[in-house]
Formats: structure tokens, sequence, C-alpha cells
């Protein structure tokens, strides 16, 4: 193939990464929406992290992130998203700073019936100045809170969007990812 004068056109690939507390649903959401055949890190919950990871409100839950989440996904011809997922737990905030370097935007996924577990997530990114939205995963059985709910609760700047979705539904995670971009696109267009 002649490479000089192909018409292959590459995608432009932009890191988005996926984080929140403890079993909200970031590897659910990652994997969801993953066109290639996602990447986790999930091990076993083991008897060494009693104590140590609070499972309140999630006691089901027999596995853990301990590294990252990857997948990916392609928004038009011309660009790709690579997802990364974080750990939720407060010892594995460590591997962030990794995770986050060259990302253009985090979603950060909350649960409203542990709201609290979001705070470490959006401080996170507050701190380090990159932009952010807010996906309440609804899980079934749960009550429904409106958004400007969870922005006060969460004491979100009026700017940053807060969208409802359902983590194991890809369409639902589509759109979170859209509200991202389309976040990331007007405040380009503020600063410029």
């Amino acid at each position: 193939m002649d490479y000089e004068h192909s018409d292959l056109v590459l995608p432009t690939a932009y890191k988005i990464v996926v984080a929140g507390g403890f079993g909200v649903g970031k590897t659910t959401m990652v994997g969801s929406v993953s066109e290639i055949q996602p990447f986790f890190t999930e091990e076993l919950l083991t008897d060494a992290s009693l104590g140590v990871d609070d499972v309140s409100g999630v006691e089901a839950k027999t596995t853990t992130t301990v590294a990252l989440d990857f997948g990916r996904i392609r928004i038009s011809q011309d660009m790709m998203l690579y997802l990364f997922g974080t750990p939720g737990q407060d010892r594995f905030l460590f591997i962030w700073d990794e995770l986050v370097e060259g990302a253009i935007g985090a979603v950060v996924v909350a649960d409203t019936r542990r709201l609290e577990d979001s705070f470490t997530s959006i401080d996170y990114f507050e701190r380090m100045g990159v932009p952010f939205i807010v996906a309440v995963n609804c899980f079934d059985g749960t009550r429904v809170y409106a958004t400007d709910e969870v922005k006060a609760a969460l004491n979100l700047d009026p700017g940053v969007p807060v969208r409802h979705c359902d983590a194991r539904k890809r369409d639902s995670v589509k759109e979170v990812l859209v509200t991202l971009l389309e976040h990331l696109l007007t405040l380009r267009a503020v600063a410029a």
C-alpha cells in the first residue's frame, strides 16, 4: 500500500477519565460503551480489605478495580475517545495523577445513596484544573433527585453539568460523553 497517497484518515484520539467513589459504576460505564474488549483490573475483595474499604451501601460488591479500566469509543470518523476508569478507593489515589495525565476532561460518576463519596473526585479535578461533569448513576430502586438538588448537595459551580444515566446502558453512557464534549466546547468558546 502506498501510504504517501493513501486516503487513510486517522482519527484524533482524546483521553477521558471516568472517576468516582467505590462501587458507583465506573467499570460498568466503561464496559457498556466500549467498542473494543475493555481492559479491567478487577480483583476479588478479600478479608485483607475489611476495615480498609468501606462497602456500606454496596455490600454485594465482590470485586474492585485495583489499577484502571480502559475502553475506546469512536465518536465520529475523525474523533476517538479513550476512556480510563480510576479505582474508587482513596488508597489508590496515587494512581490518579498518571491516569489523568493528558486527559481533556472527566466524568465523575455519582451514586445518590452515597453522594459524599463524590467529593474526593470533584476536589481532585477542581485542584488539577481538569474540566468535568457529574453523571448520576441511577441504580434500580433508588430515589432520583433533580439535577439542581444534586448540584446543591455537591456544592458544584453553576457551570458544571449534571446528567442522570444508567451506566449499564450504552446509549445512556454515550449521552454522558456527549454532554462532556459539549461542556468542553462551551469552556473553549468562553476562553476564546
